[in-house]
């Protein structure tokens, strides 16, 4: 006969009723517990996950009302309201039942037990309390994700030859278990190719919980991965789901993961080895049962050499690795990507506008994007709200430059139209728009600039 792995615990301050029902109920469940004292059930609740507590009523001498246990019953459940207590006495009656009830008890047993009596009840708050912490686990996920899930599900977009190769490995990867490493700059979408691994997985049905470690301040590392339990420091009001056991059956997406500290990257290997995580203020050990996907536009192998991340858990993170190649290196991209997003824009904001020119893709070609999809996405949304025309041309796209210590502008490349667009529009705007005194500063003259108006498609003032 198959075992129902649960834990029970028996509570009763006469050794032969724990010896027979430990002897009793460890034919049909798969960890028993016993207590004669029920001052020492807190601390064994800290220790120990416990699903089922059999509970005697009275415990001083002559005691025979069930105060004791009502007061036990109720202290219990504010330690955990997730355990199902099941009172037990020899002084049964109407009343104490009730109130047992009314104090948060699931049933209550009379002795002396009838043997299929007693395992059909335990059964019944097994499986209660199976139920209660599910639901919380999923009322806590659903907070989580609304707070965390930030993903847009749009698909990939990308014919290059490089981003086939991204595919097909997502593909293979998300038929396994195996932990996966996402590695590539900022904006060029680990958090999509996470969430398209998770959705193609066997786990698809289940959560997937996704953390950004980079925005996590130092001292809430431990508990937001972990969780933690009523008290466990000053402002823990109450227990805590942390994001692993949130993911419990599902994906477990760490982003940036370059940015851990040390001495929480140790806990995290030990769990991911061990499969089990304690929360803060607990010495019990929760089981857990996760996919990992982790993320980095770090060179964490630079890290690794330099001491700052473990050798042995990027091992343990990286069976397979991703790489997403900028989008600087994928360039045949962009008009698919282009016209995405515009079209994406163009529905949201009810505007009408004409597809981008052969010229207009060029240039966006021409740049190298260095916040890679998601500076384009930007790029479009912020052309498509401010233009008040059908066509959209290359001023209205706002390119990301910098300025130096000198105040001088830096370019990201020295294309020499690009520099020289740059520095008509510039021209412009410090006169005004008055086109005689441009020309002058810039040593053209109108009629040569007036060509360059056309050529970079340049608005006129």
């Amino acid at each position: 006969m198959k075992k129902t792995k649960a834990n029970i615990l028996i509570v009763d301050d006469d050794p032969h009723i724990l010896f027979s029902l430990q002897t009793l109920l460890e034919r049909f469940f798969t960890q028993i517990y016993t207590e004669k004292s029920p001052d020492k059930v807190p601390s064994l609740l800290l220790d120990k996950e416990i699903d089922v507590i059999i509970l005697d009523m009275n415990y001083s001498y002559g005691e025979t009302s069930g105060k004791e246990g009502i007061e036990w019953i109720k202290r219990i459940l504010e330690i955990d309201a997730n355990i199902s207590i099941v009172p037990i006495t020899a002084y049964g009656g109407v009343n104490m039942a009730v109130d047992a009830l009314k104090s948060g008890a699931v049933d209550f047993v009379v002795k002396p037990w009838q043997n299929e009596k007693i395992i059909s009840t335990i059964n019944a708050a097994f499986n209660y309390a199976k139920s209660k912490r599910s639901i919380t686990i999923l009322k806590e996920q659903k907070v989580l994700f609304n707070k965390t899930s930030s993903i847009s599900l749009n698909h990939f977009i990308g014919e290059s030859d490089v981003m086939k190769m991204v595919f097909e490995k997502i593909q293979k990867v998300s038929e396994t278990d195996a932990n996966v490493l996402i590695l590539g700059e900022n904006g060029t979408g680990k958090e999509l190719v996470a969430q398209s691994i998770h959705n193609q997985s066997k786990r698809k049905n289940e959560s997937f919980v996704n953390v950004d470690l980079g925005s996590i301040s130092e001292n809430l590392f431990e508990s937001e991965l972990f969780g933690h339990i009523k008290g466990a420091f000053t402002d823990a009001k109450e227990n805590k789901l942390g994001r692993f056991e949130a993911a419990n059956e599902g994906s477990l997406f760490l982003d940036e993961i370059g940015n851990i500290p040390m001495a929480l990257q140790s806990k995290l290997l030990s769990s991911l080895q061990n499969r089990e995580i304690f929360k803060v203020g607990s010495s019990k050990a929760t089981s857990i049962d996760i996919r990992l996907i982790s993320a980095t536009n770090s060179n964490i192998y630079k890290l690794v050499n330099e001491g700052i991340f473990r050798n042995d858990l990027l091992y343990r993170i990286n069976t397979v690795e991703i790489l997403i190649p900028p989008l600087r290196n994928r360039t045949e991209d962009i008009p698919l990507i282009a016209d995405f997003y515009i079209k994406k824009y163009l529905n949201k904001y009810k505007k009408q506008i004409n597809p981008l020119s052969e010229k207009v893709i060029k240039h966006l070609q021409k740049y190298d994007w260095p916040g890679n999809v998601r500076e384009l996405q930007h790029s479009i949304e912020r052309a498509i709200i401010l233009s008040n025309s059908k066509d959209l041309s290359i001023i209205d796209f706002q390119f990301r430059n910098s300025i130096n210590e000198t105040g001088q502008l830096e370019f990201k490349h020295f294309n020499l139209d690009h520099i020289e667009k740059w520095a008509i529009e510039s021209c412009l705007e410090k006169y005004n728009g008055h086109i005689t005194k441009a020309a002058e500063e810039l040593g053209l003259t109108r009629g040569a600039l007036y060509r360059r108006f056309e050529k970079y498609e340049i608005k006129k003032y």
